[in-house]
């Protein structure tokens, strides 16, 4: 059977893609941050799943405002870079799973969890920076890629609890498929950013780490903060951190073995917090 090996937890900032893409890696401002992921290219190289199930947000590229899906699998055999009205990034397309997507899809929404199927899509940033800073700058990225899009978008977004309960589903689906696959999860978006409005620039590094502690040693008091902390303590699209507990839940109910953290402030105007934990089975 299939098996959820590690999950994943890295911000997915822009400018993080631009500086990889316009080869700013080097500079002052930015080697801080790509220090920090060092050890995370080498343990991705070490530990190369066959399949990847990236959950991450949609910025109104591949669904705008007439039509935001909660909940997307992307079940297609390849997905393209988007154009975010500067042009696609210089990266490669994704390669999808459609079997097991599919397999994914049938046995989540048979639990009671409404998923939109997506056989074709463009995938932006969200899902394109965190395989560059974890994959770094290859001519194919080294698995295929499921791409599952959450909406923190426009609100009403789903609850952290209903998030975490749907990772669990994700992982009883992933273990119910018939072949040996090792499968990582991630959860991508925040930490602590508001990119409008009086308090644009905001970033709480005390809320960030406490959310980091809480992720790793304590996920269900976690799951249960409500939206109106998250916006207040890590502004309007500090939300995006929901998305984490969907990787979270999917671990197993063992203590995870944490490999790496790593948290800096800025990227451009957000924190930018990582997590590598790796399931005890």
């Amino acid at each position: 059977m299939a098996s959820i090996t590690a999950s994943v937890y890295t911000s997915h900032v822009p400018a993080i893609g631009a500086a990889l893409d316009l080869g700013k890696t080097g500079e002052a401002y930015w080697q801080p941050l790509f220090k920090g992921y060092e050890f995370s290219k080498q343990w991705m190289k070490d530990n190369t799943p066959d399949v990847i199930f990236l959950v991450y947000n949609d910025h109104a590229t591949a669904f705008s405002l007439e039509m935001i899906p909660t909940f997307a699998i992307g079940t297609a055999a390849e997905f393209q870079p988007a154009d975010e009205g500067w042009g696609p990034r210089p990266v490669p397309k994704v390669i999808g799973h459609p079997e097991l997507a599919s397999h994914i899809a049938q046995s989540v929404i048979q639990q009671d969890f409404d998923l939109t199927i997506v056989n074709r899509m463009d995938v932006d940033h969200g899902l394109t920076v965190p395989l560059s800073l974890m994959c770094g700058q290859p001519e194919a990225w080294p698995c295929p890629v499921i791409p599952f899009a959450v909406n923190v978008v426009q609100y009403p977004v789903p609850s952290g609890r209903r998030c975490y309960m749907l990772g669990k589903a994700i992982r009883r689906a992933i273990e119910s498929f018939d072949r040996p696959l090792k499968v990582q999860i991630w959860g991508t978006g925040g930490m602590s950013h508001q990119l409008q409005g009086p308090r644009a620039g905001l970033i709480n590094r005390e809320f960030d780490n406490a959310f980091l502690d809480q992720l790793i040693a304590d996920p269900e008091t976690l799951a249960a903060k409500p939206h109106i902390d998250y916006v207040r303590e890590a502004g309007s699209e500090g939300i995006e951190l929901v998305m984490w507990l969907i990787a979270r839940g999917a671990m197993s109910d063992k203590a995870p073995t944490l490999r790496h953290r790593f948290y800096h402030v800025p990227a451009s105007n957000t924190a930018v917090g990582h997590l590598i934990l790796e399931n005890n089975t």
